[in-house]
Formats: structure tokens, sequence, C-alpha cells
């Protein structure tokens, strides 16, 4: 065939063929990579009800990044740090803040309390942390106190039926999102704006609070006067463009943490609704909370309590009644960061865990406070459930069959052994190691990192993997 005929071919098969794959390669070449394209980027997500300790392998994991993005929820769910002796509470601040490298960014899926959020900042400084790198994306919806006042009375209307919320005004944030009468944080930029939109939902609030309630409403002047003088000189350095500041930095090549609040199970859509959070804390809602697409994600970590908790009502099949569940509480200091609310304790489920790894497209498990069952003589592993007699290893759909689950148990010799100082795999007692490998083996996905004491240094390497 002659140059001008091979040509031809070449030019028609590059019409025919997709851009990529084998074929592509193989009559077309390898194609250049793009200077500037993007790197993937990592995720934590909790995989049980919460406050499994995502803010300590959220700031072990960051120390490699160049960025954290909190992607979901509100002040409602706290992150607790020990670096060398020193508790950091923090409940919006994305956990990379204390790293000196570290961008911190709120996406435009958190709801933000102005207030709470400079008292955060103001707590953080005085303990020498710099927040002048904090950025607050424009479009993230604004907590009011009608918000917090309407979450109140709406729990306490419901009576026995109340969902447990911590009272925070996210749930109403959220419905006045979804509704379209929201504020938006970059509404506080302009004050035409912001009076029109206050405007609207007060003419919605107010009547509300009157007739239902029997509670005064609330003013725009006061509002304005709260939120568009001192408030916003503090935070409006913060506003940004938070959408460009992610992909600047997947574009040019810098690593990504994309950090949720509470958890899998109290996922709006994925949880034991309606005993859930208003957003959505798994994977997805990183990609919609931070916006960014899925093909930059390539590491999803899984965080999970070696045993389990939940706060507020909801069902829980491995919950314990027992001294044992008292243990749980009393060693693993099992009350919120924010609220101080005591936590129900269960043996560790991994029928949950399970259906995590699904839900989330987990690359690993890392498990924390192993050391919390150091004393225990026994220690129990949910592996399936017995609903109305039949054994089955899926979570079940249906709300009924979820609450008749009754667990089904595999039991494991305690170890006996403080495994506080402990650094290495090879230091844990057999009795460990085999715990940790059959929540391996159940789970389906590796561990690699394991936390043996509240401490920023005290973990462990477990399974290597990516």
């Amino acid at each position: 065939m002659t140059d001008k005929g091979l040509g031809w071919l070449a030019g028609s098969l590059k019409k025919l063929l997709p851009p990529t794959g084998p074929f592509a390669r193989l009559f077309l070449g390898t194609p250049k990579k793009r200077e500037g394209a993007t790197v993937p980027a990592t995720i934590v997500v909790g995989t049980q009800w919460g406050d499994e300790g995502k803010g300590k392998f959220t700031d072990l994991i960051a120390k490699e990044m160049t960025m954290v993005v909190r992607y979901q929820g509100g002040h409602n769910a706290g992150h607790t740090l020990v670096v060398d002796g020193e508790s950091f509470a923090l409940q919006l601040v994305p956990s990379g803040v204390l790293y000196d490298h570290i961008t911190p960014v709120i996406g435009n899926g958190v709801v933000v309390d102005p207030l709470v959020l400079i008292a955060e900042m103001d707590k953080l400084e005085a303990k020498g942390v710099d927040c002048s790198r904090l950025q607050v994306s424009g479009n993230a919806h604004v907590i009011f106190p009608y918000h917090q006042q309407l979450d109140r009375l709406m729990e306490r209307h419901l009576g026995k039926n109340k969902l447990g919320t911590t009272k925070r005004g996210i749930g109403p944030a959220y419905a006045d999102k979804a509704s379209r009468v929201g504020l938006r944080v970059q509404d506080l930029l302009d004050e035409k704006i912001f009076r029109a939109k206050l405007d609207v939902v007060l003419h919605e609030k107010n009547p509300l609070f009157a007739k239902l309630y029997n509670k005064l409403g609330y003013e725009v002047d006061d509002l304005v006067d709260t939120y568009l003088g001192e408030t916003l000189h503090r935070i409006k350095p913060h506003i940004a463009d938070t959408i460009d500041t992610v992909h600047t930095a997947l574009e040019g090549g810098q690593g990504i943490l994309f950090e949720g609040a509470q958890a899998t199970f109290l996922d709006l859509d994925h949880g034991t609704y309606p005993y859930v959070t208003s957003s959505n804390p798994t994977a997805g809602g990183a990609c919609t909370g931070a916006g960014v697409g899925p093909r930059h994600i390539n590491r999803v970590i899984g965080i999970a309590k070696a045993y389990i908790t939940r706060v507020g009502a909801g069902p829980f099949p491995t919950e314990l009644f027992d001294e044992v569940g008292d243990h749980l509480v009393d060693v693993g200091h099992e009350y919120g960061t924010n609220t101080g609310r005591r936590r129900r304790t269960g043996w560790f489920d991994a029928v949950m865990a399970r259906h995590a790894v699904r839900l989330n497209s987990l690359s690993e498990y890392a498990v924390t406070k192993l050391d919390v069952l150091d004393d225990l003589g026994t220690i129990k592993m949910c592996v399936a459930y017995e609903i109305d007699g039949v054994r089955t290893e899926k979570l079940p759909y249906h709300q009924t069959d979820y609450h008749k689950a009754v667990p089904v148990y595999e039991e494991f010799p305690g170890w006996k052994t403080d495994l506080t100082a402990m650094t290495e795999r090879s230091q844990l007692p057999s009795e460990a190691i085999n715990y940790l490998a059959a929540m391996e083996e159940q789970c389906g996905v590796p561990i690699n990192m394991v936390g043996v004491g509240p401490g920023r240094k005290q973990f462990l390497h477990f399974t290597a993997t990516v």
C-alpha cells in the first residue's frame, strides 16, 4: 500500500475508533499526557453512625495533601484531635487546619453558622493555629437563629417520636435549601439581596412560629445588624469560589482530601431513615458537596470503630445494655464532642460494614479505638442477622425487617494487653491480629490503619494497600 493509502487508512481509523483503549493505542499510538492533568483525590468517610474517629485519620492522611475539603454537614458533628497532649475540638473547620501547608476548605455542600465559625476560629487561633488560609464556599448555605429555633420546637413537638437531632438548625437549613428559600454565604456580600431573601423566608417562618408554636418571630433589621456588621467583617476574607480553588489544585497536581461529617448510616438516602442527618455523608456526597466529578477520586477510606456507637434514636441491632456496654462508654469516652450526650454502644456489625463498602466503593478500611477492647475477655462480632428465623448476611432494605433483626455473633478471645504504645503490626498479640483479620474477611476490603489510642501518633499499619 502506498504512503498515501496508509495515511487515508490511519485517518479513517481515527474517526471510527474510540479515543482511548487498546485498539486506539495499537493504531493511533499512546496519547501524550496533557500538561496540568488532574491527579486523583482521596475521600474519608464514616461507615457506621458517626463518631468513628474520622478526624484522627483525616489529620494523619492530610499530612501528605495540600488541601482538605469538608463537603457536607454543619456544626452538629465534631472531630477531636489530640496533638502533643493538647486536644482540639473541631466543628466546622476541616481537620487539616493544624498543618501549616494545608488549605482548609468548607465546600458548597456544608451549612454554616457564621457565629459558630468565628467562635471556632477564635479558639483555634488562641491555641496558636493559623486560620487565615481557611476558605468558605460562597454557595454554602447559612444557618440562622430561626433554623435553630425551629429545630428545637419540632423536636419537642414530635415527643416520643423525636429524631434526636442536635438542635443546631442543620435540618431546617437544608430544608430551606431544598425549598429554594435558603440564603447562601455569598448573599452576605450584597445587603439588597440579603434583605430581599430574608423578607421572603420570614414571611413564611414568622406566622409558623406565632400560630403553631406561640413564639415570637424574627425581624429583618435585627438579622441584618447581626450578620452584616462585625460578623461579615470577620468572615468576608474567607469567602471564595471554592470550586475554582479545588480544581486549580487538582489541575496543578496537588493532593486533596475530602472530609465528610456524620457517616454512611446517617445518610439522608441510605441511612436508617428518618433517624438520619439531612445531607449525604457517603462518598458520593463529596462530588456534589465539593464540586468535583468521580473520575478524580481513586481512594475511598472508610473509618470504623472496633465496636460501634450511635447517638440519638433509631435501630441498633448490636446495642449493648449490660456492663460491657457501660465499659465501652467509660473507656472509650463515648460522649458527644459538641453535645456531651452519652452514646449508645454495641459490638462491631460486619453486615453494616459490608453494605458501607458497597455504598461508598471503599478501597480500604481504617479501624479506630481497638485499644478500648483491651480489657475484655471475650469480643463479639455480628456477621449476619436473623429475621423471622431466616439468616441473612445482607442489610435488609425494609425498615420493618431491620427493626426485627437479631444479630448472629462470632466470638473471639480478648487479648488482655495494653495496645496503646504499639506502632507495628508485629507487636500486636495474636488475638488482636485474628480479630482484625476477621474484620477484613467479613468486610471484603483490607484494613490499612489501626488506631490504638487518641493521640496523633497512636496508630499502626495493618495491611499495606494503595
